[in-house]
């Protein structure tokens, strides 16, 4: 009897621990791809904002006259074009206008001539366009001349398009 007794208590055990498969609903899919529609009407108004304007410095603005600070020079020669002295006067005004800004102009060659000369052709065109900026009234001190000659070529070809574009005086502000 103890053995019956036993088993039935292992089998109501075991009974009351099993569990029922109840299936509930799946949830509810709802749209969100529209918005409910609402039933009252809401008004929202909006103050407007000042926004402060972004500034950028006319030297690195790509628009402004300031941001060209390369001049190209003929073979053997120092002479500034007249198409760079719109360019060469805006500098001249910028820095007139801005006390502390100093300018150092890099003169530079092609590869044809001996190194000696080539550093005193660089040296002449970036005299050259410190004179027309002088002239202009930027103050001699401000200005700084070095040349590199044909040291620091912008172009690495052996033709008259490389040459050209290495025959050149560049515009470096202090501080950029």
């Amino acid at each position: 009897m103890k053995k019956v007794l036993m088993a039935l208590i292992a089998a109501l055990a075991l009974a009351a621990c099993s569990s029922t498969d109840k299936k509930d609903d799946p949830a509810p899919v709802t749209d969100r791809t529209t918005p409910p529609p609402t039933t009252a009407t809401t008004t929202t108004t909006t103050t407007p904002t000042t926004t402060t304007p972004i500034t950028v410095s006319p030297l690195k603005d790509p628009k402004n006259i300031l941001s060209t600070r390369v001049i190209y020079f003929d073979f053997d020669s120092n002479v500034v074009k007249d198409e760079y002295r719109a360019m060469v006067q805006a500098h001249a005004k910028y820095l007139t206008e801005n006390r502390s800004a100093t300018l150092r102009i890099e003169g530079h060659t092609d590869e044809r001539g001996s190194r000696e000369y080539n550093i005193a052709l660089g040296n002449r065109r970036a005299e050259s366009v410190k004179k027309i900026l002088v002239v202009l009234g930027v103050q001699e001190g401000r200005i700084e001349i070095i040349s590199f000659g044909e040291e620091k070529p912008a172009e690495g070809g052996h033709d008259e398009a490389s040459w050209a574009k290495n025959r050149r005086a560049e515009l470096k502000y202090k501080g950029e």
